[in-house]
């Protein structure tokens, strides 16, 4: 518990904190640019902006492990918030749709990277046996960081500058404490002599090949329901003949939902097994999202339904990069970690293009929920197929988590 109370547990928070923060504003702001036709904003150059927003995730995601695993996690870490500060702030000096558009590209290569290299760094950070458990709390940040830009959006629009302005600063500021209080990962040290050969494509190579089709799979899977639901669950309950009231307050039990999920998650996983506890995670999952399709007459029991919807759907997806720093040794976990997070970012394109099709199509109620049942349970079919993890101690002191570990799959 102490390391969870150290500065470079803190530092991390933050980083991801930044990355939940930035999921909230460019949503929060479209619909204030289109209304002003800021430098000629439509609901179809917004679509392309964001669209802009999330390869540029998925690249910056893809793209950091191999740096972080050849020239540290500490070094990448800061440069990547850096990348993504200086970015941010520029946005709302952006002249016209295109270079709008480029900043929130370049913007999103930096925020791409930090996520996978701070998960990366935590998990290195802690005993292997709490590796599932520092995952899923780090990710807390992601949904408090969510939840601060929707009150921040709420409290400054329509002078939507200020958001861009404020994420940007809180990065620059975080700088100068991770200079000083991030140490560089003692398993990125230990493995400096072997991370000269690593290339992205050895997660591919024949010994990892099933670990890596399956967590990639799941990955994709569980951003699509992430962004997916973010995105389109108001309407969805719209559609199902709920108010407008109750379906955005549906949306804030759902990430509640997460936050606890998140804790859960990880205490079990370190318990029971990482692997036992994402199928139970996905397959919960399935069955609530096709419950969800059903009309509720009360109030406490949908509010009940959705919030625990929420503590498996969220949390799932994070389950996923947790097992990933267990299944792949020091020297390939960031580059791991990071092509992991990428094609979980193809996903969070994806989910909500084919939830607005099917919107589009008056389709959406049930059968949008069938669809995100449908994904949990390919989720739940592709983290099936990987193998279990075992953890070994060494020493006495490992009994009580202080002591060496090594995982490895079996």
């Amino acid at each position: 518990m102490n390391k969870l109370l150290s500065w470079p547990a803190a530092l991390c928070w933050l980083t991801v904190l930044l990355d939940g923060y930035d999921l909230v504003v460019l949503g929060a702001v479209i619909p204030t640019l289109i209304d002003e036709n800021h430098i000629g904003f439509t609901a179809a150059s917004a679509t392309f902006a964001a669209t802009l927003s999330l390869v540029g995730v998925a690249i910056g995601a893809a793209g950091v492990g191999p740096l972080a695993d050849r020239y540290g996690r500490r070094s990448v870490l800061l440069g990547s918030i850096l990348l993504f500060s200086v970015f941010t702030i520029a946005v709302p000096w952006a002249g016209s749709i295109g270079v709008f558009g480029a900043f929130r590209l370049l913007a999103g290569l930096g925020l791409g990277a930090c996520m996978p290299t701070a998960l990366t760094f935590m998990a290195e950070h802690m005993p292997a046996s709490r590796r599932a458990f520092a995952s899923t709390f780090t990710m807390t940040g992601y949904h408090f960081g969510a939840v601060l830009a929707s009150v921040a959006a709420l409290w400054l629009i329509p002078s939507w500058e200020i958001l861009f302005y404020a994420g940007g600063a809180a990065g620059l500021l975080l700088l100068p404490l991770m200079w000083f209080k991030l140490p560089e990962s003692d398993a990125y040290l230990a493995a400096q002599g072997k991370t000269e050969r690593v290339a992205p494509t050895v997660v591919l190579q024949p010994k990892y090949l099933r670990i890596t089709l399956g967590v990639w799979v799941g990955s994709f899977m569980g951003l699509l329901l992430v962004y997916g639901l973010n995105t389109w669950l108001p309407k969805l309950m719209r559609d199902a003949g709920y108010n407008m009231s109750t379906s955005l307050t549906l949306l804030l039990v759902l990430n509640i939902g997460a936050i606890i999920g998140l804790v859960v998650a990880g205490v079990l996983a370190d318990r029971r097994g990482t692997k036992p506890t994402i199928l139970v995670w996905f397959g919960a999952a399935a069955v609530l999202l096709a419950v969800l399709s059903i009309k509720v007459s009360s109030t406490v029991l949908l509010n009940a339904l959705v919030l625990v919807t929420g503590i498996f759907v969220f949390s799932a997806q994070v389950l996923v990069y947790a097992y990933v720093t267990q299944a792949y040794p020091a020297e390939v976990r960031a580059t791991a970690l990071g092509l992991t997070a990428a094609v979980g970012r193809l996903g969070a394109i994806f989910g909500p293009s084919i939830t607005g099709a099917l919107i589009v199509a008056g389709s959406a109620h049930p059968w949008g929920f069938y669809l995100f049942a449908l994904v949990a349970a390919l989720g739940l079919l592709a983290l099936a197929t990987v193998p279990a993890l075992a953890v070994h101690h060494t020493g006495r002191a490992a009994a009580s988590g202080s002591g060496k570990s090594k995982e490895y799959a079996v």
